[in-house]
């Protein structure tokens, strides 16, 4: 009789869209010069409904900055992390 073998293949991808209008600047917690995002696009380019922003903002996770003009910005690398940590197993 013959054995079946069966072979799963499991794969991950993040693409990564950046305008030309990216604001650079440095992070302190991250530690370096990183794109920021502005607070109110963060639910557009994560998908995340708005009381799970909160609670990334509110746990330290997600490191959030206000810029010289007032506006709220977000670090992208802590974004990034955070979507990556969150991603079904």
């Amino acid at each position: 009789m013959a054995k079946l073998t069966k072979i799963t293949i499991e794969s991950d991808s993040l693409l990564i869209l950046r305008g030309r209008t990216s604001p650079r600047a440095w992070c302190p917690l991250c530690g370096s010069d990183t794109e920021m995002i502005a607070l109110e696009n963060v639910g557009v380019v994560s998908n995340l409904d708005r009381p799970a922003l909160e609670a990334w903002l509110n746990s330290g996770e997600l490191h959030r900055f206000r810029a010289d003009d007032g506006s709220e910005l977000v670090c992208l690398n802590s974004l990034l992390a955070c979507v990556q940590k969150t991603k079904p197993s």
